[in-house]
């Protein structure tokens, strides 16, 4: 009986110095990559501009909800094949360079921004994604931490290649 008292207090010191640790690292952080791709920008913005044809080519996403507009901007729920659904807010466009999206729900333990650079080159266009993001809950900032930060933009970026019928090249 006394092991089973030890295990309690080991896992309740483990939780509270993980949460200490996770007040003690910052908030936000920012990833990027960049993908080359052998198309003309307008091509690319059409395909990224375009929510709700996500789901033909991006094979993680199951569906794309078109919602209200929140603060004069467009919002849709993406929700993906795991069953997560997350809503995002476009809050800048300016075709065919730029779009940033927001995450739309403030009591997600989450938030940030994505935004989408289109910039020619000479035998086609790179298209950078920055995520400036934010974990809110100490835990999940310090679980957040031993993780690949752009792993999600990488996912982005191959199925955005792969749209297009091209190998990813992707560089930070």
């Amino acid at each position: 009986m006394r092991w089973v008292l030890i295990v309690a207090i080991a896992v309740a010191v483990l939780v509270v110095a993980s949460w200490v640790v996770g007040l003690l690292l910052p908030k936000g952080h920012t990833a990027a990559r960049t993908l080359h791709l052998k198309q003309q920008p307008e091509a690319v913005w059409g395909v990224i501009s375009d929510a709700q044809a996500m789901p033909s080519w991006r094979l993680n996403v199951a569906k794309v909800e078109r919602l209200a507009d929140q603060n004069g901007h467009p919002v849709w729920r993406e929700t993906y094949k795991n069953g997560q659904a997350l809503p995002l807010e476009l809050v800048e466009t300016l075709p065919p360079k730029r779009l940033v999206g927001r995450i739309a729900d403030p009591k997600l333990p989450f938030g940030g921004t994505w935004t989408y650079e289109i910039t020619p080159v000479a035998d086609g266009c790179t298209v950078t994604i920055t995520e400036r993001g934010e974990v809110y809950n100490p835990i999940f900032r310090l679980v957040s931490r031993f993780m690949n930060q752009a792993a999600t933009i990488e996912s982005y970026l191959t199925y955005l290649a792969r749209k297009f019928g091209e190998e990813p090249r992707l560089s930070e």
